[in-house]
């Protein structure tokens, strides 16, 4: 059977006892020892814990199989370019609000949010549809780049990530907007690819089981 996450091998790699990687991510050793074997779901937050303890992408974490790749994804959300959108005008179900075809493949653990608002940047239009990982990354990993960030308040933006004045924290900056200082984020995706808003056709319903396959946690 497949190993169901590669964090003992890194571990292991690195020459780190299951006490010292329990110390480092701050979580009990019997339950560092449930997710390397498969017993628990690994959560975002834990995936990015390990990988922060561990050195590494949080993507070198995952089974090493290659991911089957298609060209539907699942749209889980509208996201603002500069602008915010509030969570409570949308209702969000597990599978995405809905299905799309683009262009390209992608791998089976992407996910994609529809741009809404003003433009950020000359690139970015309301319509054009963004692709990130569902696993996402580490804050750290983008810093400088333009992410989709959620905060731990709920709000979603397309921004450019930057650090915060204050430890742990982060400023999110765009052109067409007040910069946004000292946020906590919950999940941090970066941009992997950008479909204009021509560029893609939204898929009838019927392909449900499909969908939580792919964005089961």
């Amino acid at each position: 059977m497949d190993a169901p996450n590669r964090i003992r091998e890194h571990r292991e790699a690195r020459d780190m006892t299951i006490e010292e990687l329990a110390e480092a991510t701050g979580l009990s050793v019997s339950y560092v020892s449930r997710l390397e074997k498969g017993g628990r779901n690994l959560s975002v937050r834990n995936l990015n814990l390990f990988a922060h303890a561990l050195g590494v992408e949080a993507g070198d974490l995952l089974p090493s199989e290659r991911p089957q790749r298609s060209n539907a994804v699942a749209v889980m959300g509208l996201i603002g370019a500069g602008a915010e959108i509030q969570p409570e005008f949308e209702q969000v179900p597990p599978e995405g609000l809905y299905e799309v075809e683009v262009p390209f493949p992608v791998p089976e653990d992407a996910l994609a949010f529809e741009v809404q608002g003003d433009s950020m940047w000359p690139r970015y239009d309301p319509g054009d549809v963004i692709i990130c990982w569902r696993f996402g990354n580490h804050p750290e990993e983008v810093i400088g780049w333009e992410a989709a960030v959620r905060t731990t308040d709920g709000r979603r933006f397309l921004k450019r990530v930057l650090r915060g004045a204050a430890p742990g924290t982060f400023d999110l900056e765009s052109f067409n907007s007040s910069p946004i200082r000292g946020v906590n984020l919950d999940w941090v995706g970066k941009v992997h690819a950008v479909v204009r808003a021509g560029d893609w056709r939204r898929l009838e319903p019927g392909r449900q089981e499909k969908l939580l396959r792919k964005l089961v946690t």
